[in-house]
């Protein structure tokens, strides 16, 4: 079976780049992107025993999630051949193939759906204003709930549960914005 453009479309862009993506997003991120991994990571629950990391990539955040925990094995899924390649290197270098085994996969069903409402909510965040007006807060509750609506079950598949767990910082977000930027109307 021929896999969709979209897919297709995705491995043509991301083929070339295996070797050299960490060194790139170092770059491109001025040099932020351990702490955003940082943060990521510090979402998952200690207590979180099998991780599943969709699309790993050069294995980065599975590498970080592994390391935050000795207990924790994790699952990390990519459509890109060669950056599975990068990232079975990196965890190869990580002494960490025992607990972190990476696949390639099609994109999980129902993930369209989940990251048009993931950009809805992050249409609704950016730029993040001084003072959040009713109607901004009702659109951030109105595209939290089409994200988990996207979810659906978090038995339904290891996309959805992963996604599952990270509505939380979904919530905690909403309550920062909240407490901190909602002014009386008065």
């Amino acid at each position: 079976m021929e896999a969709p453009a979209r897919t297709r479309h995705a491995r043509e862009l991301f083929a070339p780049l295996g070797p050299t993506y960490d060194r790139y997003a170092r770059v491109l991120s001025l040099g932020q992107d351990p702490r955003w991994r940082s943060f990521l990571v510090s979402r998952i629950p200690p207590d979180a025993r099998r991780v599943l990391d969709v699309a790993t990539g050069t294995a980065a955040v599975a590498i970080e999630l592994a390391h935050a925990e000795s207990a924790r094995a994790v699952v990390g899924v990519d459509q890109s051949p060669e950056m599975l390649t990068a990232g079975r290197e990196r965890v190869e270098r990580a002494g960490l193939r025992e607990r972190i085994e990476l696949r390639e996969t099609e994109a999980p069903a129902g993930i369209e759906e989940a990251e048009a409402a993931a950009a809805a909510l992050a249409e609704m965040l950016q730029p993040e204003p001084r003072v959040a007006s009713s109607a901004y807060l009702d659109a951030i509750g109105s595209a939290s709930r089409r994200l988990e609506q996207a979810l659906g079950e978090s038995g339904a598949s290891p996309f959805a549960a992963a996604m599952q767990s990270a509505l939380g910082s979904v919530e905690e977000l909403t309550a920062d914005v909240e407490r901190n930027h909602k002014v009386p109307l008065t």
